[in-house]
């Protein structure tokens, strides 16, 4: 029997502000991409930094919370898996990308300096965090 396991944790900052569509019958969609930075020494002992770039797209309400809560800059932790995409684009070219479809989106830190939050309350804002962890009740046990 073969494993098969297709998910992905990646946290970085946005590299631009969410672009969130209504594609009909309510569902919502929001695309946006993070940049992930990676610190290393090379073989000289030279320190480095490499940037990762990635594609992220969520549905539904959590596509809401991200329209509605992250800007480029913020800083968010991604969970989700990855999906291989390919379209022919204007010109006829066969053009694909393997994109992570987030399943839960982590805000983290508070609001970003310069106020671009919905609502100055710290407690609107940290709602849809809280909205990304799963209840559980004391009685039993988290998994």
């Amino acid at each position: 029997m073969a494993l098969m396991l297709n998910t992905v944790q990646i946290a970085g900052n946005l590299t631009r502000d969410p672009e969130v569509k209504n594609i009909g019958n309510d569902r919502m969609v929001a695309s946006f991409g993070l940049a992930i930075n990676r610190k290393y020494r090379s073989a000289s002992g030279e320190q480095k930094e490499d940037t990762t770039f990635v594609e992220v797209e969520c549905w539904g309400r959590q596509a809401e919370l991200v329209g509605q809560y992250l800007t480029k800059g913020r800083n968010c932790l991604v969970e989700g898996e990855l999906q291989y995409h390919k379209w022919t684009d204007k010109n006829g070219s066969n053009r694909s990308q393997i994109r992570v479809l987030g399943k839960r989106v982590h805000f983290i830190g508070g609001a970003p300096q310069g106020g671009q939050a919905a609502s100055s309350s710290s407690e609107q804002v940290a709602a849809p965090a809280r909205q990304t962890v799963p209840d559980y009740d004391d009685d039993e046990p988290p998994f």
